[in-house]
């Protein structure tokens, strides 16, 4: 099996519902995403996937929680938005895209999101 990791950067805003500390009040944080894909088969030219396509992949999804309150964002309007539920968001929002790029050859193996340097969250499948 071959794995390719990209990784990407952004800042938001957001706050926990249902929590009783200090996340329960808005704060922000420096985000780092880590999307790793994974599939037996190497396109002719020797690559997985480019790592150029995956990024642009990743870019709108990035663009997407940029610089905005999460909360205020679907959907988490409704889902709490914690690292393990942003972790999935990225896996969820990457597979369906890189489908339609692949044709389901590659897939994504897992999504990691830090919230801090020492602090991450990763969903898999």
């Amino acid at each position: 099996m071959y794995e390719v990791t990209v990784e990407a950067h952004f800042s938001s805003g957001h706050f926990l519902r249902d929590y009783h500390g200090k996340c329960e009040n808005p704060h922000g944080h420096n985000y780092r995403v880590l999307v790793t894909l994974a599939g037996k088969e190497l396109e002719s030219n020797g690559l997985l996937l480019d790592f150029k396509i995956l990024k642009d992949i990743l870019k709108p999804v990035v663009n997407y929680l940029d610089h905005h309150m999460i909360n205020e964002l679907k959907p988490f309007d409704v889902v709490n938005p914690s690292a393990e539920n942003l972790a999935k968001y990225f896996f969820d929002e990457t597979a369906t895209r890189l489908a339609e790029v692949t044709s389901g050859r590659v897939h994504v193996k897992s999504s990691t999101i830090f919230e801090t340097d020492t602090s991450q969250a990763t969903y898999s499948e």
